[in-house]
């Protein structure tokens, strides 16, 4: 069985409930905290020992490619100043030499279209799929978990976490089957299934490992939702001829495809940071007085 050593990284989209801070940035560039969303995915990736990082990208997403390689005049400028911390970063955070691929999704066809445009970096290997928009706490990275069920079962493995029964019909949702190791049997897939019709209130967040018969079946996928090639449906077929297996993540994933999510994000990632968790709370405690205080009914003189 051939180890998990790609990962695809879906960039190419508009970003346009960001507009307009997406307009000249990609969404996958905004930052949480100190570092771009995609940084906090693609360091997830390496955590569980990806090697390849490929990005399928678009037009206007120059920048991804130009932050994941050397930036020669800062790098000079930071060791001649002697910031070697801020130095050591940047030199940690960069990949080798020919680790990092980038290919082009020329149209927004598109998640199965997307990941059908990175075949021919990924080959004949099994390969992890991280949607960017989706991430988790430093050390808290869903991924090597995901990598440890794969190495003992095979097949694909679907990431899920537990919603609310009334909101399954706002995502992607797994039937579940028996154990299996740390996780257990896919027994079905549906996306936003209707309310009352879910199969469980597993629903997937962003987390794939997939086999590489995904991309014959993807090339001859017909549009689904949205006129678009959906990976969900690829993934149906493929379970027809091999097992899928769900991973129960009970870390916190968050959605920074929405300004709310994003915000949330920020927050959570800066609580969590010992230099900065004691301020934060300050600052959250004085607006949320502030903020109080405002929305308080003036009192009518008499």
């Amino acid at each position: 069985m051939k180890r998990v050593r790609k990962a695809v990284f879906p960039v190419a989209g508009l970003g346009t409930r960001f507009l307009p801070a997406t307009k000249a940035i990609p969404k996958e560039m905004l930052t949480v905290v100190d570092r771009p969303v995609i940084q906090y995915v693609v360091d997830e990736a390496r955590e569980a020992g990806i090697e390849h990082f490929i990005f399928v990208t678009g037009r206007n997403k120059g920048v991804i490619e130009d932050h994941f390689d050397i930036q020669f005049e800062l790098n000079h400028t930071l060791a001649q100043r002697g910031k070697e911390g801020q130095l050591a970063i940047l030199e940690k955070l960069q990949p080798m030499a020919g680790q990092a691929s980038f290919t082009r999704q020329q149209e927004p066809l598109g998640l199965g279209h997307a990941v059908w445009c990175a075949r021919d970096l990924v080959g004949d290997e099994p390969f992890a799929l991280l949607l960017p928009d989706m991430i988790t706490l430093p050390g808290h990275g869903c991924l090597k978990d995901m990598v440890d069920l794969y190495d003992h079962t095979g097949g694909s493995i679907i990431a899920v976490e537990e919603c609310d029964p009334s909101e399954t019909h706002k995502y992607g949702i797994v039937g579940k089957g028996e154990d299996v190791h740390t996780g257990f049997r896919i027994s079905g897939m549906v996306e936003k299934p209707k309310p009352g019709t879910a199969p469980s209130n597993f629903y997937i967040n962003g987390r794939y490992i997939l086999q590489p018969q995904i991309f014959d079946i993807l090339a001859r996928q017909e549009r689904g939702a949205g006129n678009e090639i959906q990976l969900t449906d690829g993934m149906l077929k493929l379970q027809a001829q091999e097992a899928f297996h769900g991973y129960h993540y009970r870390g916190r994933t968050f959605d920074c495809g929405s300004p709310e999510g994003f915000v949330e994000a920020n927050l959570a990632f800066a609580l969590a940071r010992a230099d900065m968790n004691g301020s934060m709370r300050d600052v959250i405690a004085t607006l949320l007085d502030e903020m109080g205080a405002a929305a308080e009914p003036q009192a009518v003189a008499r």
